[in-house]
């Protein structure tokens, strides 16, 4: 059984993109590097030698269009569920009937679940005996990281194959196709479309060629026909048959773009600048959310080399308590640039993860005596004296030991060269008598 099968191709039944769904991988657009000539799974595909797989991409870049020509090139079942109306009593149900297919007939049965990020794992862990014992070959479809939505065990037993955003150029390619197909096309129709329409058709879609070909539709059948029966579009048509894509602002991709702007402090001003407003006035992210990563940029990744990156990031911060979006817009946005260009140091982090590998080392810890506390009667009785008061000394200064014995000749914070740590190093040296 195949549930790719709809009925006939004709142009007044299902959509357009629809229709123009590839049935082979000749007619398939994009991917050449997972289904190229000779790739891994082209050469699975056309061998009908699919194993269990992970297809992981943005919307309308090729996924449920690549489980359609896997499904025409099987011999066995292939059926398709989608996880967003699926229940664990539905996949049981595929799992008994391929047991029987396998068992009577030696037949395989291949399962789609599209959206399988849908899938919470109680309903994820139902396919995992099926697909450990070869009882289905799985194929899943998500547009969200798997690494934070499917199962590391079925993960494990699968292969995951990241696609690519397609770009306006695969959009054109599959709209003037459409306009040439007589039989599942537009091409029935005396249709003109001015090459400055596709272009804005294909820029707005953004990628995505199901929403291109849609919107070729829509302007094809809403346009009044001239006296001669030919359909004319234009670009004024087809700015109205598209509007700017909505951006995508699911989990994963705010977690990108956070990475992205974290990552960009150490590096870019122009990029951090940019993904921080990107993030806010695009994906409507809380601008609160970039302000605390940047105090922690600040000691992460700048420290003492320049102790006001944290002012700043604060004072930001505090800005836009006060004074709210957009006002604190230019605040926010100093901080961030200050931080940036300010010399950088991970000296902080390092000292942390030291002391840290020293804490559990020792396990426990035993205050040396002349750091003891003295403030009741009877301490001098227990030893717990001798500590020298630093201000009494030279340079505000005094060699004595502060750590566990242990550990007492151990180097936690070791100050680099970069900024105002340069004059910190310096310190270092002269009271370690280097």
């Amino acid at each position: 059984m195949d549930l790719f099968s709809f009925g006939e191709d004709t142009a007044g039944g299902r959509l357009l993109a629809d229709r123009m769904r590839p049935e082979n991988l000749d007619e398939y657009i994009g991917q050449e590097h997972i289904v190229g000539p000779g790739k891994l799974l082209r050469r699975a595909i056309e061998a009908d030698q699919v194993s269990s797989i992970l297809l992981y991409g943005p919307p309308g870049c090729g996924k449920t269009t690549l489980a359609h020509i896997i499904s025409h090139h099987t011999q066995g079942e292939f059926v398709r569920l989608n996880a967003v109306e699926a229940s664990v009593k539905d996949v049981r149900e595929v799992i008994e009937r391929a047991q029987s297919n396998k068992s009577l007939y030696g037949s395989k049965t291949i399962l789609f679940l599209d959206e399988v990020h849908r899938f919470n794992s109680s309903r994820q862990d139902a396919l995992l005996p099926a697909v450990e014992k070869g009882t289905i070959i799985f194929i899943g479809a998500t547009t969200e990281n798997p690494f934070h939505y499917v199962n590391g065990a079925l993960m494990s037993r699968s292969t995951l194959f990241q696609l690519e955003s397609l770009t306006s150029e695969h959009s054109l390619v599959a709209m003037r196709r459409a306009l040439a197909d007589e039989k599942r096309g537009l091409g029935f129709m005396q249709l003109q479309a001015d090459e400055e329409a596709l272009q804005h058709i294909a820029d707005m879609a953004n990628g995505d060629i199901r929403r291109a070909l849609n919107a070729l539709e829509l302007a094809a059948m809403t346009t009044a026909p001239e006296p001669d029966g030919s359909v004319h579009i234009t670009l004024a048509v087809a700015e109205e048959s598209i509007r700017r894509p909505i951006v995508k602002a699911d989990e994963s991709t705010q977690y990108d773009v956070l990475s992205a702007f974290h990552k960009s402090i150490r590096g870019s001003s122009d990029a951090a600048l940019f993904w921080f407003l990107y993030a806010v006035e695009k994906l409507g992210m809380d601008p609160m959310t970039f302000i605390r990563r940047l105090i922690a940029a600040s000691s992460e990744d700048i420290g003492l080399a320049n102790p006001q990156a944290m002012v700043q990031a604060v004072s930001a911060l505090e800005a836009y308590r006060n004074n709210g979006w957009p006002e604190a817009k230019l605040n926010i946005a100093q901080a961030i640039l200050f931080a940036v260009e300010s010399p950088k140091s991970n000296a902080v982090v390092m000292a942390i993860s030291r002391a840290m590998d020293s804490i559990e080392e020792l396990k426990s810890a035993e205050v040396p005596l002349h750091l003891r506390d003295t403030h009741y009667k009877g301490s001098a009785a227990l030893g717990h004296e001798g500590y020298q008061y630093p201000h009494n000394f030279p340079g505000h200064y005094v060699k004595q030991e502060y750590l566990p014995k242990a550990i007492s000749r151990r180097v936690f914070y070791q100050a680099t060269e970069q900024g105002n740590e340069a004059k910190i190093r310096h310190n270092q040296g002269l009271r370690r008598g280097q």
